[in-house]
């Protein structure tokens, strides 16, 4: 870098980006010890809660829900499914197809977890009026739809 070029951390967009980044950061690793006496991860929490919202998804529209690919999931269910917490059942159309859904430890597990994901939402969201929390929603979706792929 020559010394005439501004540095990223001298711009308010980078300063500010880093800020959100941190701050995302910050809630997962917040998450992950808030959900350790459940012996639940953030990721095994996404799985169960889009499980609990969409039931019957295959493996690929689940992992197309929480953007990320299909092996990172064919990892993740074999624990779950050891633990009792969902079920694969073989599509009725497609053989080929997986079909997920909660078993009721899954659903059970899931609302112990979700009072402590909320809790956690509270206490970060208080942070903020009613007004600014739709602004912050309004600006990542928006930031979400700028990095979608084309």
């Amino acid at each position: 870098m020559n010394n005439k070029q501004e540095l990223p951390w001298d711009n308010p967009r980078f300063r500010n980006w880093v800020a959100v980044a941190r701050a995302c950061h910050s809630v997962e690793r917040a998450l992950g010890s808030a959900l350790a006496p459940l012996d639940l991860k953030p990721a095994q929490l996404d799985v169960l809660m889009n499980l609990y919202r969409h039931p019957g998804l295959s493996q690929h529209e689940l992992a197309r829900k929480l953007l990320v690919g299909r092996s990172n999931i064919t990892m993740l269910l074999p624990q779950l499914e050891k633990r009792d917490l969902l079920r694969r059942e073989g599509d009725g159309k497609d053989k080929r197809i997986l079909r997920l859904s909660l078993t009721p430890t899954g659903a059970a597990l899931l609302m112990e977890a979700l009072k402590i994901y909320m809790s956690l939402v509270d206490k970060v969201m208080d942070q903020s009026t009613p007004d600014e929390c739709e602004l912050l929603g309004d600006h990542m979706r928006r930031v979400i739809e700028a990095l979608k792929p084309e």
